[in-house]
């Protein structure tokens, strides 16, 4: 229900760092610490799961990020992303996106989304395969 879509909406996404979201088992670093990829990750899973939620109970596919990955941690760490609406224009929502540990801050940036019928959307894919 797109007119649910509100400026200002929030949610949040947690997870606790082990050794398969490392840089290290991602592949993009050689030391274990919380990967810059599952950081973002978390980040759209938070945006993600909002518009999933009741009142609003959209599907949706990302189209953007610009995020900035500023602190490392390290496992058995608790981490967590809030995603806060920031921008509706029509099926377009713009989310400014922040992930913390108990320290603080560890990187933050804008993603942005697309509200979808998923219907619609895999078999446009799969016409156009």
């Amino acid at each position: 229900m797109l007119e649910n879509i509100k400026v200002g909406m929030t949610n949040k996404a947690e997870k606790v760092v082990n050794e398969n979201n490392t840089a290290a088992a991602a592949g993009t670093g050689a030391l274990p610490v919380f990967s810059t990829p599952s950081m973002i990750s978390m980040m759209e899973e938070a945006a993600f799961l909002l518009l999933k939620k009741e009142p609003i109970l959209e599907d949706s596919v990302g189209t953007g990020l610009e995020i900035k990955h500023t602190r490392a941690c390290l496992p058995g760490t608790k981490v967590w992303a809030e995603a806060t609406i920031i921008e509706v224009d029509r099926r377009a929502v713009t989310f400014s996106v922040v992930a913390y540990d108990e320290k603080g801050e560890i990187g933050r940036g804008i993603h942005s989304r697309f509200v979808i019928d998923a219907e619609k959307f895999l078999n446009k894919i799969k016409e156009n395969r």
